[in-house]
């Protein structure tokens, strides 16, 4: 039973929660490589100090610095036979600075995760968590903790296991707090729809989100707790978000949401249905003190800020948001993607100081080339995962038919799911014959577009090819191939019409050398079909001299180089791989009005080169470029 005064006080009016102990400590000259809860015995002025902050700020309940205070994460500190000690001293430090402030502060006893995987996931019994769990909790109570706060926990099960020991020794209320991700999802894959539904189970008397990315998302899971719950409001919701998603700088890790971001959003999550608002990672005594000012205005007006989490029609309940690439071809930016090769063995310095330049030159995405001319290499998967996870720049996955049946095709996209992928250039690849194993398999079960049907409409759809569950929708943007100087081009036009049937998002060219290849492409394809609406990146192999020149015109498939540019190229001898930079620039000027981007692929490893093109085709630098015409590379199917 909840007691009166915590439920009088959520039925009057909203209750705001304090912010971030760990961020403030740390702040304050604590270390991150130590025991935070520690410090309620070897420092409790510096924690007593935050307590006080948040309350003036305007908090109406603060929080216990005993979020890791169990016994699993205090024995990674030699701490594991303190447990019952630093949480009394937890609850004491808290009822000193309220008492001191003569205000109505409720105190929560913060109760974290235990940090490792209950059995069948992890090595932990679901008894020896319980008997963890318990432990702290009744250190809690008995030290005269107002209520419970379970948060940022990501697995149900160990909620249930925490909540069920919480019951076996108090009577206090409890709030349950989930952490989701961008996908709307907890860490283990739960919608907001089974959080509600397992939590009510619980008879828990507040349902919750914290952490997570930040105010945005945590807004959308709220909308959908609401809808979980339908009419019913006897279960109050509460949000407590990180300050968004944090960067590291030197030693320190800074959030980029501010004080009045928080104030505005504190006003959405009322607006949702949340009875409890506060704050998480990253926010401080400044983000409590916006909020509190917000929720006391008396006639909030509706932010603007909160409409554009709340509208999002685009993406589906539990879906995510579009990637940076998808979200640049539908607004009609023009895009720079360079593909790189994975290198041949395991380590990938080199790549990844060539990806970095490129992106502090312009770049916007670093397509990853997946076996190319059938030679061994690294997976292209994890080179994906190394640049997006070490440079937050976002790739494009190539990803061929051939070599791979249905069962390694599914599981490979899995795979790439998991690891962040999520955009994917599909296409045939080349044929074992020319590589290092010419003896290799070279069977496949799909051609491209159908490899494209099975990803848009089954696996961004949750399905797989046999019309099976997968759990949840993937999220993948889908590029194809297409050979704009192609000698049969009605074959060409077939072929990508399938491709678009299918649900591609985007094409990649094979190098051009002549504006005018395409431009008779599209007004083959627009006396047939209309106006082209996939946008196109235009590949783009800067010449490095006249024997690669020659080479791509007389053996590489698919590429034609006029006789007056290999003449040129020819002519300028040693200067000719500036002169290829140059040529580069000059066409991508004649097409800047007929693509919606190039796809630039460096010769010989050369990304110096590339760089200079780059700097000089961003969109600033193009003539007259302000947004794609109607009907000329304009953005479809995204």
């Amino acid at each position: 039973m909840v007691p009166s005064s915590l439920l009088d006080r959520l039925k009057q009016a909203p209750l705001l929660f304090d912010g971030a102990m760990g961020t403030m400590l740390h702040s304050k000259g604590a270390g991150l490589e130590r025991c935070f809860d520690e410090l309620n015995l070897v420092n409790p002025a510096l924690v007593a100090a935050v307590h006080r902050d948040y309350i003036e700020a305007g908090a109406q309940v603060i929080e216990t610095n005993t979020f890791g205070a169990n016994r699993f994460k205090l024995s990674e500190h030699g701490l594991a036979d303190r447990v019952v000690e630093i949480n009394h001293a937890g609850v004491e430090l808290a009822r000193r600075v309220v008492e001191a402030s003569f205000q109505e502060i409720l105190i929560a006893g913060s109760v974290g995760p235990l940090g490792r995987q209950l059995a069948p996931l992890g090595r932990v019994r679901p008894e020896a968590a319980h008997t963890a769990f318990r432990e702290q909790v009744e250190a809690l109570a008995t030290a005269g903790a107002d209520l419970l706060l379970f948060e940022t926990f990501s697995d149900l099960s160990e909620m249930s296991v925490a909540v069920q020991a919480a019951r076996d020794v108090c009577d206090l209320p409890i709030i349950a707090q989930m952490t989701f991700t961008e996908d709307m999802r907890t860490l283990l894959g739960h919608t907001p729809q089974q959080v509600v539904n397992c939590l009510r189970e619980l008879s828990v008397d507040v349902i919750g989100v914290n952490c997570s990315v930040g105010p945005a998302l945590v807004l959308r899971v709220i909308q959908h707790m609401r809808q979980a719950l339908g009419g019913a409001n006897d279960i109050p919701l509460s949000a407590q978000p990180n300050a968004g998603w944090p960067t590291r700088a030197g030693e320190r890790l800074m959030y980029p949401a501010t004080p009045d971001y928080f104030g505005e959003y504190a006003l959405a999550f009322v607006e949702a249905g949340a009875a409890i608002v506060g704050g998480c990672c990253g926010t401080t005594p400044a983000h409590i003190a916006a909020m509190r000012a917000a929720l006391d205005s008396p006639h909030p007006a509706r932010p603007a800020v909160t409409l554009k989490p709340v509208a999002e029609p685009e993406v589906a309940p539990g879906a995510e948001a579009p990637t940076e690439l998808a979200q640049k071809l539908t607004a009609g930016k023009f895009v720079i993607g360079v593909e790189i090769d994975p290198p041949k063995g395991y380590a990938a310095e080199k790549l990844l100081a060539a990806a970095r330049m490129l992106r502090d030159t312009g770049a916007d995405v670093m397509n990853v080339a997946d076996s190319p001319m059938a030679r061994m290499r690294m997976s292209a998967w994890a080179v994906c995962h190394l640049i997006h996870s070490r440079l937050g720049m976002e790739t494009v996955l190539h990803f061929p038919t051939r070599g791979r049946n249905l069962l390694r095709v599914q599981g490979d996209l899995l795979a790439a799911h998991a690891l962040g992928v999520r955009n994917l250039f599909v296409v045939m690849g080349d044929p074992t014959a020319i590589g290092d194993y010419p003896e290799a398999m070279d069977h496949y079960d799909l051609v491209p577009s159908g490899l494209v049907r099975l990803i848009k409409q089954g696996f961004n759809q949750g399905v797989d090819h046999a019309g099976s569950s997968i759990g949840q929708p993937t999220n993948f943007l889908v590029g194809c191939a297409l050979n704009l100087g192609a000698a049969d081009i009605d074959r060409e036009i077939r072929v990508l019409r399938k491709k678009i049937d299918a649900g591609a998002d985007f094409a990649l060219s094979q190098p051009v050398y002549d504006s005018g290849v395409v431009r008779r492409f599209r007004a083959c394809y627009e006396e047939q079909h209309g106006p082209l609406r996939l946008p196109i990146l235009v590949g783009m192999l800067p010449l490095y001299g006249s024997r690669h020149a020659e080479f791509l015109h007389n053996e590489a498939p698919g590429i034609f180089v006029p006789d007056l540019v290999r003449e040129h190229i020819r002519r300028a001898g040693k200067d000719a791989p500036r002169e290829g930079v140059r040529m580069a620039i000059d066409l991508l000027a004649e097409l800047h009005e007929l693509v919606q981007g190039v796809y630039l692929m460096p010769a010989f490893n050369r990304f110096d080169l590339v760089a200079e093109v780059i700097e000089m085709v961003k969109p600033a630098s193009l003539p007259g470029r302000q947004a794609v015409p109607a009907g000329v590379g304009e953005p479809g199917g995204v």
